[in-house]
């Protein structure tokens, strides 16, 4: 049925399920970089007003997720690679405090449960179940921020995570990647379970520094392709 003909949603509610919608498609990579945000479509997507639309595309821009552009509507934002590591730079201060965090908070079954998540990550390595291995990684990361008990913390990772989530998806299926940042994820979990706070932010930054050297590697070998 047509928006034109159908009583459309408006006010707060209505805008936050345009905003949630946008934003789940853009973090699971429904919504390439560039793509342009048609108000019409956005209206008969999700049954809103043509407000709603855009009071949540402003929500959007504020968390760097979409821009403006003038006179020619929005779109949902490209990220460069040198503003990919700067938030990558910002992220891995707060992925060190959560840990940390986490690592003088947890109770034993909390620990117990980052063990087996641990466990079960390594196996999906080994199977090369790079799908499961992908989902573990985000359960792993949200699971610490739940344990660092930092909300401001949590919410600043995630407006940055969503911003970079291309390249990061990118990295994912960089072959091989998998078994370096398993070690990498253990070693946070190992030090959470000693409940060591210096060891776990040491080993949360280490982490988010490899993925800055991972994306840059990535970004020469593609550099190097197209001018041979």
């Amino acid at each position: 049925m047509a928006a034109a003909t159908r009583k459309l949603r408006s006010g707060q509610e209505a805008k936050q399920l345009v905003v949630q919608g946008l934003r789940d498609a853009i973090l699971a990579g429904d919504m390439a970089p560039g793509q342009r945000l048609v108000e019409s479509e956005l209206m008969e997507t999700f049954g809103a007003t043509r407000g709603s639309v855009r009071s949540a595309i402003d929500d959007l821009a504020a968390e760097g997720l979409v821009e403006r552009i003038p006179n020619r509507g929005a779109r949902v934002r490209r990220v460069s690679l040198e503003e990919a590591i700067a938030i990558l730079e910002c992220r891995a201060v707060l992925e060190g405090l959560l840990a940390s965090r986490a690592a003088t908070r947890a109770t034993d079954a909390q620990i117990a449960q980052l063990v087996e998540l641990g466990e079960r990550m390594t196996e999906a390595v080994r199977g090369g179940d790079v799908g499961s291995y992908s989902r573990l990684n985000s359960q792993l990361h949200e699971t610490v921020s739940e344990l660092g008990e930092q909300q401001v913390a949590t919410g600043l990772i995630g407006r940055l995570r969503a911003q970079i989530v291309r390249h990061q998806f990118r990295l994912s299926m960089r072959p091989g990647r998998p078994q370096v940042s398993i070690k990498e994820h253990l070693a946070i979990i190992r030090a959470i379970e000693k409940r060591d706070p210096e060891a776990a932010d040491r080993a949360a930054r280490a982490h988010v520094h490899s993925v800055i050297d991972a994306l840059v590697e990535i970004d020469r070998e593609a550099s190097s392709n197209v001018s041979a």
